[in-house]
C-alpha cells in the first residue's frame, strides 16, 4: 500500500516535468523561426507533425503498455523526449526539426497512456476520479509554468530552454527509472467478446462513443486555442500580454477545478452526465465569444470556457479506466489517438474557416459541441459501472 501511495506522486512530478519541458520552450520558438527564416506555414507543420505521429503511434504504444509494462513504457518515453529537445535545440535544418517533433510525438504517444493505466492500477474505483483530477493538474499547470520560465531562460540564450528541457526529461526518467515498481495488476473476468479484437474494439458502444467525446472536445479546444489569439488581435486589438493573461488566468482556475472540483462533482452526478453539463456550457460559451466585445467578459468566457474543457478530459479518461479493467493500455492508446485526430484537424479547418469570416471557426466549434451534446444525453452507463 506505501508503494502505492509512493507512486502516484512520483508519476505527478514526472507529467509535471515533461509538460513543463513542453510549455517552456513555447517563447522562443518566434525566435527560432527568424533565425532559420521560416514561415508561418513551416511552423504550423512543425506543430502538426508532432501531433501527427502522436496519432499513428498511439494505438501500438496502447499495445505496448499493456504488453511491456507501464514503467518501461514511461522510461522509453521520457527518454525519447529528451532527445527530441536536445535536437531541436542543436537543430540548424528544417529537416532535423521535423525530426525532433515526429519524436516528441512518439514520446507522447508513449507517455500518456502508460501514465493513465499505472494511475487506473494503483487507484481504487473510489479514488480514480481524485487521481486523474490530479493528473490533469499536473498537466496543466507545467503547461503554464513553462513559458514563464522558458522566457527567462531565454535571456541565456535561444537555444538554452532546449536543452534544459532535455535535461528535466531525463532526470524524470532516471527518477521514474529506479523509484517506480511496476504495478500489479487487478484481475478480472472476461466480459467482453473475445472474438473482438484490434480495432474493431474501438467500435465497441462503451467505448467509441467516449473516444467520440474526445475527438470533439479535443478539436474544438484546438481550434479554439490556436486561433484565439489570432481572433482577439483581429478583432479587438489584444496585446500579446492581453492574451497571456486571458490564456494564463483560464488555465490556472482550469487547474484550479480540477483539483478541487473535480472528484466532487463525478461523486455527486457521475463522469457522463459531468461530461454532458461541460459540453453544454461550452456550447453556449463557444457561441458567446462572438457576441463579446469588452477585455471583462472576454476573459470572463474565456475562463470558464477553460474551466469545462478541462473537466471534460479527466472525466472521460476516468470513465475509460474504470470500464477496461485489463486494456487500460489500450483504452489508454486510442485515448490518446482520438485526442491526436482532434488536435491535428481542429486547428487546419479551424484555420481555413477563419480566413473566410474570423466568427466561422467559433460558429463550427459550437456546431461541433452540439453534436457532442447530443451524443452524450445518447449515452448510457455500461453495466459493469452500476
Amino acid at each position: 500500500m506505501k508503494k502505492r501511495q509512493m507512486a502516484l506522486p512520483i508519476l505527478l512530478t514526472n507529467l509535471f516535468i515533461a509538460f513543463l519541458g513542453i510549455g517552456l520552450v513555447i517563447p522562443v520558438i518566434p525566435t527560432i523561426m527568424n533565425e532559420l527564416h521560416l514561415s508561418g506555414s513551416v511552423v504550423g507543420n512543425l506543430v502538426a507533425a508532432f501531433a501527427l505521429a502522436q496519432l499513428l503511434v498511439s494505438p501500438l504504444a496502447g499495445k505496448w503498455v499493456d504488453r511491456f509494462g507501464r514503467k518501461n513504457m514511461i522510461v522509453f518515453g521520457l527518454l525519447i523526449f529528451s532527445f527530441s529537445e536536445l535536437l531541436f535545440g542543436l537543430g540548424k535544418t528544417v529537416e532535423v526539426l521535423f525530426i525532433s517533433r515526429v519524436l516528441g510525438g512518439i514520446s507522447a504517444a508513449f507517455i500518456m497512456p502508460a501514465v493513465t493505466a499505472f494511475i487506473a492500477d494503483i487507484t481504487t474505483m473510489e479514488t480514480r476520479s481524485k487521481a486523474l483530477g490530479y493528473m490533469s493538474a499536473s498537466i496543466s499547470t507545467g503547461f503554464i509554468i513553462g513559458p514563464g520560465i522558458g522566457g527567462f531562460l531565454a535571456e541565456i540564450g535561444s537555444r538554452f530552454p532546449f536543452f534544459f528541457a532535455a535535461g528535466l526529461a531525463l532526470v524524470a526518467a532516471v527518477l521514474s527509472f529506479f523509484t517506480l515498481r511496476e504495478p500489479e495488476r487487478q484481475k478480472y473476468e472476461k466480459e467482453m467478446n473475445e472474438n473482438i479484437s484490434g480495432f474493431k474494439r474501438i467500435f465497441v458502444p462503451m467505448y467509441f462513443i467516449a473516444f467520440l467525446i474526445i475527438f470533439i472536445s479535443s478539436f474544438s479546444l484546438a481550434a479554439f486555442e490556436s486561433l484565439f489569439s489570432l481572433f482577439v488581435d483581429h478583432k479587438f486589438a489584444f496585446t500579446p500580454k492581453d492574451i497571456a493573461i486571458v490564456i494564463t488566468g483560464g488555465a490556472i482556475v482550469g487547474a484550479i477545478a480540477q483539483v478541487a472540483l473535480f472528484d466532487r462533482l463525478t461523486k455527486r452526478f457521475g463522469e457522463i452526465i459531468l461530461i454532458r453539463y461541460c459540453l453544454l456550457v461550452s456550447v453556449f460559451l463557444v457561441f458567446l465569444m462572438t457576441l463579446v466585445n469588452t477585455y471583462a467578459t472576454i476573459l470572463i468566457v474565456t475562463v470558464v470556457l477553460f474551466v469545462g474543457f478541462d473537466l471534460i478530459r479527466p472525466a472521460v479518461t476516468s470513465y475509460l479506466s474504470k470500464i477496461a479493467e485489463d486494456e487500460q493500455g489500450f483504452v489508454g492508446g486510442m485515448n490518446s489517438m482520438f485526442t491526436s485526430i482532434g488536435n491535428v484537424l481542429g486547428p487546419v479547418i479551424g484555420g481555413v474557416l477563419f480566413d473566410v469570416n474570423l466568427d466561422y471557426p467559433f460558429y463550427f466549434s459550437s456546431l461541433f459541441l452540439a453534436i457532442g451534446v447530443g451524443i452524450s444525453i445518447a449515452w448510457k452507463k455500461p453495466a459493469r459501472m452500476q
